[in-house]
């Protein structure tokens, strides 16, 4: 009998909004409502009985061991778009879990890290995005408490955005006069004033001491203008 190549699997429909969260400790399960409050299709994925008892009727949750590749299909992984892996301690089933979503073709899997190697390790097999909770809050959390930032956000090449309280030096200015790209080489792109909402920057937009900014810029260079006086 001649012979006959296997039928490629026809790839099942994806939708572009669903997400299917694997793991439902501190980082998953945080993920997962956020997701729902949003109103997100969102699966959760979990094995540990107490977890799924704590999770069962507040999420979509489906039992099952997400380091078996048959599992991911009954479940109908392929349907999602994106897949967040948010097993991280257990290094073994994180790596399997990554690779099995990998053989799928998940468009968009994103997977927590704990250390720089496991993370350099889920890129090699495939993970498309890696984060790392613990480090990012960490370092954010120093940057709040080393100057005037209310909230510090760190994009890729040291690029940032903060929320901070204007120096001294800028109350009572517009920001055409106060003139912080030329003097710090940041940019103002958002002034609050209490009781209202955030207004874009604009060259006579007034600064007083009460008022919250929104700065983009390098982040040292954010540093150094937070620590103003």
């Amino acid at each position: 009998m001649p012979y006959q190549p296997e039928t490629p699997r026809k790839r099942q429909e994806v939708d572009p909004e669903a997400v299917l969260v694997v793991g439902l400790g501190r980082f998953g399960s945080a993920l997962a409502t956020t997701l729902d409050s949003l109103d997100r299709r969102v699966l959760a994925v979990e094995r540990d009985p107490d977890l799924i008892r704590t999770w069962s009727g507040r999420l979509p949750l489906v039992e099952a061991d997400a380091t078996n590749p048959e599992a991911l299909e009954q479940l109908g992984a392929r349907e999602f778009h994106t897949v967040v892996v948010g097993v991280g301690t257990a290094l073994e089933a994180s790596v399997l879990i990554t690779g099995n979503l990998v053989d799928l073709e998940i468009p968009q899997i994103w997977a927590k890290a704990i250390s720089a190697a496991h993370g350099r390790i889920l890129r090699r097999i495939g993970a498309h995005h890696v984060v790392y909770p613990e480090y990012d809050a960490g370092q954010r959390v120093a940057h709040l408490v080393s100057g005037k930032m209310l909230d510090f956000i760190e994009m890729e090449d040291g690029f940032a955005i903060v929320k901070m309280r204007p120096p001294r030096e800028l109350h009572g200015f517009t920001v055409a006069q106060a003139a912080v790209r030329k003097r710090y080489g940041v940019t103002i792109i958002g002034v609050k004033a209490p009781g209202v909402p955030f207004q874009y920057a604009l060259d006579d937009t007034r600064i007083d001491a009460e008022d919250v900014l929104i700065v983009s810029g390098d982040a040292t260079l954010l540093e150094r203008f937070a620590a103003r006086p």
